[in-house]
């Protein structure tokens, strides 16, 4: 933990120092060629103060914002507007565009006597030349050294279970009531209301016939043990990495850095150190296991991971996202804990990243922002998916009713940060207008929503449920289309956690729609209560991969999903 937190903190600080040699070189730069075009010294210097002073501006408005948002819940509609404010007020730099514009067409009318009198000039001021020039060697160099690396995605696998692990909603039912018949499952005087609410939820859920659940689950009496725990694991964990590493050709001696995540099975030796031996992968790597950070804990493993390529150069990062489910089958009778035993199935996905310029040509993928949204300080937040016992003894996971009020507040603080780093301006000075006329003219102004399709081609929202993804299509104003991934994926393979999102993306591009150039948003919730987002771009018309999970059945979908 110590090695995780100094890694982070020195690619924080290799962050600011290389922020700070960008901005001086381009000061020094623009400072030089308005002195040689004639402009007084004076007020070369006023004219690049405006600029660095709106730099820094910017950058105390967003931590200020970011630390309001994470603290408390106050009027979110007032803080989200600060966020774009802020992504407006940099975009005045543009400003200088015509500046330079203006430098430049000075330069062109130059005649041949006047370069003649500039060399004249610069032999004159042959030292200060020198200098200059020197140190605009060296502060290209620095920035060239420093510069942040870019995270490429060379491939990844999705775990396809076998086939005799699949279920059906009527195959489920009849498995809950023998179980019950057999005492297995604690006794109430409301067996047949409970097996009326189970089948309900099933029904509605929008999972299909041929989702999985864990061998262990398949067997009469359960086998809920820490060997049968271990065995759903491992063989979803190494069945993922075992095709990615395949498909890829890398070795496991090459791979630097590793991160797992599960967020309710932590046993020891822990699921890292189940790849590190499995695949005697070198011992000084960096190996981290993220566990309890529910279903968004995919984008945090993959935000772990791009810090990490940040200090640890020309190395791969191998990410593996799962979640248990044999040890976590809920046996009570408390209704918000058994939806859990309705959505989540089995599923994993293994992501090999790498920091390699020269793994550009080969990568399906540029990793372009993360965004992570944490509101666990809010009590609400805290306590809306919580782990615990239930009347009887029974540990599950239990669900307020606070929940989708917390969810539509953190997603809020998670769209509103990245809107401005993705939108068009056409879209942030809507908002901002917008919001001008509903502050200080009509309060009954509705607020608007920015029309992200500008921003994305392909939206991979976690396959958390039905509901989730019904609100995000309206509230985004997204078409079926842009939710089918998410549909298809939650009807094939059920809530498989945090590895959902890469199930949608394996869809995406067995349906042949993934070309050069496209953007992607995968967006995951989870326990805490957590939003995170990542951003990718493609970097080519991208095929998939050998063994991806829908090739024997996308002839089937996308379905029509009846509920």
């Amino acid at each position: 933990m110590k090695t995780f937190e100094s890694d982070c903190r020195l690619k924080s600080l290799s962050k600011q120092n290389t922020t700070r040699r960008k901005n001086l070189t381009c000061l020094l730069f623009i400072y030089f060629t308005l002195t040689a075009c004639k402009l007084s010294p004076y007020l070369s210097f006023i004219l690049l103060s405006s600029l660095f002073t709106q730099s820094t501006s910017i950058n105390v408005i967003r931590v200020r914002t970011n630390r309001d948002h994470t603290k408390e819940f106050k009027d979110k509609t007032g803080d989200i507007s600060y966020i774009y404010i802020s992504k407006m007020y940099s975009s005045m730099k543009l400003c200088f565009i015509p500046l330079m514009a203006a430098i430049a067409m000075k330069a062109s009318s130059l005649s041949t006597q006047d370069l003649h009198s500039f060399y004249l000039y610069l032999e004159k001021k042959s030292t200060s030349l020198t200098m200059f020039t020197i140190s605009l060697i060296l502060g290209w160099t620095l920035y060239i050294m420093n510069r942040p690396k870019p995270v490429y995605l060379v491939d990844f696998s999705c775990y396809l279970p076998p086939s005799h692990l699949k279920v059906s909603v009527k195959k489920i039912m009849s498995h809950v009531r023998v179980i019950r018949e057999q005492g297995m499952w604690a006794k109430t005087g409301e067996h047949d209301y409970l097996m009326d609410f189970v089948e309900k939820i099933l029904e509605r859920s929008g999972l299909g016939q041929e989702t999985y659940i864990p061998e262990g689950l398949h067997c009469l009496p359960l086998e809920q043990t820490m060997t049968g725990s271990r065995k759903e694991t491992t063989d979803v964990i190494l069945g993922a990495v075992d095709n990615v590493l395949r498909n890829t050709g890398v070795s496991p001696s090459d791979i630097g850095i590793l991160v797992v995540n599960s967020s309710t099975f932590n046993p020891t030796p822990s699921l890292a150190t189940i790849i590190v031996n499995k695949y005697k992968l070198r011992d000084n790597i960096k190996s981290l296991n993220l566990g309890g950070m529910g279903c968004s804990a995919g984008v945090i493993a993959i935000d772990v991971a791009k810090s990490l390529l940040q200090v640890h150069r020309n190395t791969y990062a191998l990410v593996v996202s799962t979640e248990n489910i044999t040890q976590n089958l809920y046996l009570g009778n408390n209704k918000s804990m058994l939806v859990t035993n309705c959505l989540f199935r089995v599923g994993g996905a293994a992501v090999l990243l790498s920091n390699m310029s020269r793994d550009r040509k080969r990568a399906k993928y540029k990793l372009v922002h993360t965004v992570r949204v944490h509101t666990g300080s809010d009590d609400r937040s805290y306590g809306c998916a919580t782990q615990e016992d239930d009347e009887d003894g029974l540990v599950g996971v239990s669900l307020s009713k606070d929940l989708p009020m917390v969810a539509a507040r953190t997603l809020k603080i998670n769209i509103a940060t990245l809107g401005p780093l993705v939108l068009p301006i056409r879209e942030k000075l809507r908002f901002f207008v917008t919001f001008v006329r509903k502050k200080f003219f009509d309060p009954k102004i509705k607020h608007y929503m920015p029309d992200f399709k500008l921003a994305f081609e392909h939206f991979c929202i976690h396959a958390g449920g039905r509901a989730l993804i019904d609100e995000l299509e309206k509230n985004l104003h997204l078409s079926p289309l842009h939710v089918e991934a998410s549909r298809m994926t939650l009807h094939r393979f059920g809530n498989t956690s945090s590895s959902s999102i890469w199930y949608e993306l394996a869809y995406t591009e067995a349906k042949g729609r993934m070309k050069k150039g496209d953007r992607i948003w995968q967006i995951a919730l989870g326990s805490g209560f957590k939003c995170n987002s990542s951003v990718w771009v493609a970097l080519r018309n991208v095929k998939p991969s050998a063994n991806n999970p829908w090739e024997d059945c996308l002839h089937k979908y996308p379905v029509e999903i009846d509920i």
